[in-house]
């Protein structure tokens, strides 16, 4: 498969899930704050990074479902940021649906850019690098958060959500790869 098939696999594996928890819960993420939905992430991130220190997990949670949630967080805090966050503003599936897709693709398109560039230089890389750029990413957010998003030079927080979904894909490209290796 190619880099394109390969997003779209891995996309649409987490859309899947995506999908199935809106049909448990709804859209009850609306809640939630860009700073809070930043911290899950932090969560999941952090999460990944002590296992792959210590190489052994006890909680039955595979990595990839981590990477899967950090990239459907990641979306979700693009939405907060476009729509802003109301705990009374219920997202109907459908509507929920194409929100993620404009965000989802919109990183997409970003990595296509950047892969152009840069040549497919994360296909030479770890996991654990992606994990500790999206744990630096996160630090960045939090940092333009506690700034109220002022910024002096920087991107803001929504190029380091769209980098955060592009490296959570790339490791699920890799685990997929390594999985297909065995």
């Amino acid at each position: 498969m190619n880099t394109n098939q390969q997003f779209e696999a891995a996309i649409a594996q987490c859309r899947d899930v995506f999908e199935k928890k809106m049909k448990d819960y709804g859209s009850a993420w609306r809640i939630l704050r860009p700073t809070s939905l930043t911290d899950q992430i932090y969560i999941k991130a952090n999460r990944i990074r002590s296992i792959e220190e210590k190489g052994e997990q006890k909680v039955d949670e595979d990595i990839r479902d981590a990477f899967i949630g950090i990239v459907n967080y990641s979306v979700m805090a693009l939405i907060q940021l476009e729509l802003g966050s109301d705990s009374t503003a219920e997202l109907q599936p459908d509507e929920a649906l194409n929100l993620y897709n404009k965000h989802i693709y919109a990183a997409k398109s970003l990595m296509e850019n950047k892969n152009h560039d840069y040549d497919e230089a994360w296909r030479n890389m770890r996991i654990s690098s992606y994990t500790d750029i999206i744990l630096m990413k996160l630090l960045r957010i939090k940092q333009i958060e506690d700034n109220k998003g002022k910024t002096l030079v920087s991107e803001g927080p929504e190029a380091n959500y769209s980098d955060i979904i592009n490296y959570s894909l790339f490791a699920l490209i890799k685990i997929a790869e390594e999985e297909e290796g065995k």
